[in-house]
């Protein structure tokens, strides 16, 4: 059982049934009935919220921090300047994809890849030259698709990359197209993880390599069922902010792959590597262009800029955890 937890983005309870007004089994299926229906309206409420987030703050993030919206990659305990800091950025691409083995070698080099939760396509940018590969990007944040799209043309991509509005749990794609499934940072807002890895394996080609790059909460302890009640209350005040409905641990992810039958499971924790991204975040919010960055975006962005020391709280208590995991399709899938 996955030790999923849940933010306040909840689905509501069903209204009581008079025991008189259905036979008992017609009683049940009219309340599974309206659970499901519930559950359905509060994710299109969340997709509704991470589109609204993202379409506000992304104009604010590329102002100050480029077309790479994801952590940086450090030297464990090495101090780094604000140049450093996109540097890191592309670093955190190429450690993903060095863990991974993906190789750069011409026959066997991804030919076609698919970068869910694409943000303004800097991934898929850099994937597509680096492989000189087809690249596809989805996100929920029609602001983000036509910013990624636009940057593509400015820099002669747009035959190589593509980019649409698209749900990443109801891809629109094929059975087995994509040689590398890449998911940096979106994970934390699927509300079924299950789905979101049964997904990135559906759209993956025979033999095909997955990688996942997302937040975790820590490993629970054998003598654990749940997090202490301090780290949920944490958690929650950054769901709410981040539009984030559930977290769960690696360990959740890769009892995932191995039920999908997935192979060459891998995950470490990179969390010492990514320490000094927050309190950059937070060091060029306070500057003029990210502060008036900010004012411009929206309360959406205000508010998730403010929760941005939980983060570091998260991560200082080793409650939060910035975690790879990835995987391979079987040749014969």
């Amino acid at each position: 059982m996955l030790t999923l937890l849940h933010s306040s983005v909840r689905p509501l309870p069903p209204p009581p049934l008079s025991r008189t007004s259905a036979p008992p089994l017609r009683r049940t299926a009219l309340r599974r009935a309206v659970v499901a229906q519930a559950m359905a309206t509060t994710s299109e409420g969340l997709k509704k919220g991470i589109a609204e987030f993202y379409d506000e703050s992304s104009g604010a993030w590329e102002n100050v921090w480029g077309d790479h919206m994801h952590h940086g990659y450090y030297d464990s305990g090495v101090s780094a300047s604000l140049s450093d800091h996109r540097a890191a950025q592309i670093r955190m691409v190429e450690e993903s994809l060095s863990f991974a083995g993906v190789s750069d070698d011409p026959m066997k080099k991804p030919k076609k890849i698919v970068d869910v939760g694409c943000g303004i396509g800097g991934s898929s940018r850099y994937l597509a030259k680096k492989y000189g590969a087809q690249c596809n990007g989805i996100t929920l944040s029609p602001v983000q698709a036509q910013r990624a799209q636009a940057l593509a043309t400015t820099q002669g991509l747009s035959d190589k990359v593509s980019f649409q509005v698209a749900d990443a749990l109801n891809q629109p794609f094929p059975d087995k197209q994509f040689d590398l499934v890449w998911s940096m940072e979106s994970g934390e807002h699927m509300p079924d993880k299950t789905k979101f890895v049964s997904e990135l394996a559906r759209v993956a080609a025979p033999g095909g390599t997955i990688i996942i790059v997302t937040w975790c909460h820590r490993d629970l302890l054998s003598s654990e069922k749940s997090l202490k009640p301090d780290e949920i209350n944490l958690l929650n005040k950054i769901c709410d902010a981040f539009y984030l409905p559930a977290w769960c641990s690696a360990a959740d992810y890769v009892e995932i792959c191995k039920s999908l039958s997935l192979q060459d499971i891998k995950t470490t924790d990179w969390s010492e590597n990514v320490a000094p991204f927050w309190p950059a975040v937070i060091k060029s919010a306070l500057t003029w262009n990210g502060f008036t960055s900010l004012l411009r975006s929206g309360w959406k962005t205000i508010r998730g800029a403010l929760v941005m020391p939980l983060m570091i709280e998260g991560y200082k208590k080793d409650l939060i955890k910035f975690a790879i995991i990835t995987c391979r399709k079987p040749e014969n899938a």
